[in-house]
């Protein structure tokens, strides 16, 4: 298991790529459309991971469909930490083992082309928040989302760190071992903080 990505829920995509560019130094790329739920992505992208800003971008077609209605509900007043990643490269045995269904999804790309990727967990992570879903991508390393984007001034940026509040011994039950970065802490479930590493220092953005 690797960490893949970190999800922030965002009510503007523009304003919350300005403020971690301006605060943290940490350029943001237009990701793409997830057309069924209504919602878009933009990237930070930190060499084999990444930080997703994800929002609404389609309030009707959102509200029809149940993972756009979620991401609707939670960032309806505030940008906020909405759930992480793990990527595997054996997805059908993690799904096997934990009795979960395999969803294959896509989504364009800003420059042209399909992205693909198969998910196991979403559901489980929904509801919990301390709880990481996993990803397999349909895609070579090198084409990660993590890979893609402009310079950054935080120069080779990469996740030092990420905060997770949930019970340990639980967590790791679901997930296994996890990766160095993860760090299990007191306090609500989910994600409290991702610290990124580069070129002059940490940069810590919370939700």
């Amino acid at each position: 298991m690797e960490l893949d990505h970190v999800i922030l829920g965002v009510r503007d995509l523009r304003a919350s790529a300005a403020r971690l560019e301006e605060q943290h130094r940490l350029a943001v790329s237009p990701g793409g459309r997830h057309d069924a739920a209504g919602t878009e992505n933009w990237i930070v992208p930190l060499g084999d991971a990444y930080i997703e800003l994800l929002a609404v971008a389609d309030p009707e077609v959102a509200s029809e469909n149940p993972f756009g209605r979620w991401v609707a509900e939670r960032v309806a007043e505030q940008d906020v930490w909405l759930g992480w990643c793990l990527r595997t490269g054996g997805l059908a045995g993690v799904a096997d083992r934990r009795g979960l269904d395999v969803r294959t999804m896509e989504r364009d790309r800003r420059g042209g082309g399909r992205l693909s990727w198969r998910v196991a967990g979403l559901k489980q992570a929904w509801d919990d928040p301390a709880l990481p879903f996993f990803i397999q991508w349909n895609v070579p390393t090198d084409d990660l989302p993590g890979q893609a984007g402009r310079e950054t001034r935080a120069r080779g940026p990469r996740i030092a760190a990420v905060e997770v509040g949930g019970d340990e011994p639980a967590l790791r039950e679901w997930a296994g071992d996890l990766p160095g970065t993860v760090r299990v802490t007191d306090g609500p479930p989910g994600v409290h903080s991702v610290a990124v590493a580069g070129a002059g220092g940490v940069e810590v953005v919370r939700g």
